[in-house]
């Protein structure tokens, strides 16, 4: 589903105009974002969380020149779906 699609199907379950539910979705982004930069998960029960995780930094080889390099620590968001999505997902094939 892309971007378009999501925002029409949303605006119509709950009844707003598609730019008040843009600025909703914005909105949602940015505070998810924000939690993540301060180490904070995102938990929407029912389902799932969006957890950041530290990588710390490594050496590795580079594929096409073999040499080694160091790959500098970084933040990445995992998403952990929950037990009820999961359920419904396997339920639904």
């Amino acid at each position: 589903m892309d971007y378009k699609t999501f925002l029409e199907t949303l605006s119509q379950r709950i009844n707003a105009g598609k730019e008040e539910t843009s600025e909703m979705i914005s909105a949602l982004c940015q505070v998810m974002t924000e939690a993540a930069l301060d180490g904070d998960s995102v938990t929407f029960p029912g389902f799932g969380s969006f957890e950041p995780r530290k990588r710390i930094e490594r050496i590795a080889c580079h594929p096409k020149t073999g040499k080694r390099m160091l790959i500098p620590p970084k933040i990445t968001l995992t998403f952990r779906p929950s037990t009820l999505l999961k359920q419904k997902v396997r339920n639904h094939e």
